[in-house]
């Protein structure tokens, strides 16, 4: 399987996700399949995968500067398992979401934006979410 085709299945193995998450947070198929975290495991041993079957790191690669990390993606195995990271952890992050605003009683209608920005633009959903929860609890909060 190409390095593109991977590309594509990974990305489209989180549709369903997300789509559970937004429609149907509730249903016992989003448990199942999000919440217990089968999709992030598949995508995970695909992410191994790229990581430990990419080339050796080209010399200056690391993570303790901009350059280095730039030197760490310039293999195209690289960056996929980079893009798997992303996929993973943003789906990590709006499933909590999800658990927490009900925790928190907040309104489902009320967390989808901050949902779309969690899948899009990972830690500026996050941040929104976080902002709505502390609004909401400040607005219901009992004194």
């Amino acid at each position: 399987m190409s390095l593109e085709t991977l590309f594509s299945v990974c990305n489209l193995a989180v549709i369903p996700a997300w789509l559970l998450l937004a429609l149907v947070p509730r249903w016992e198929w989003t448990q199942r399949l999000v919440h217990a975290a089968w999709i992030p495991i598949a995508l995970a041993l695909v992410y191994g995968w790229a990581l430990f079957a990419s080339p050796t790191a080209p010399e200056g690669a690391g993570f303790s500067s901009l350059a280095g990390v730039m030197a760490l993606f310039t293999s195209p195995q690289a960056v996929l398992a980079g893009w798997i990271h992303y996929l993973v952890f943003d789906l990590f992050v709006g499933a909590w979401e999800v658990r927490d605003a009900a925790r928190h009683r907040i309104p489902h209608g009320l967390l989808l934006p901050c949902l779309f920005f969690t899948f899009m633009l990972g830690p500026i959903g996050l941040a929104l979410y976080l902002v709505l929860r502390a609004a909401l609890r400040r607005e219901f909060a009992v004194e």
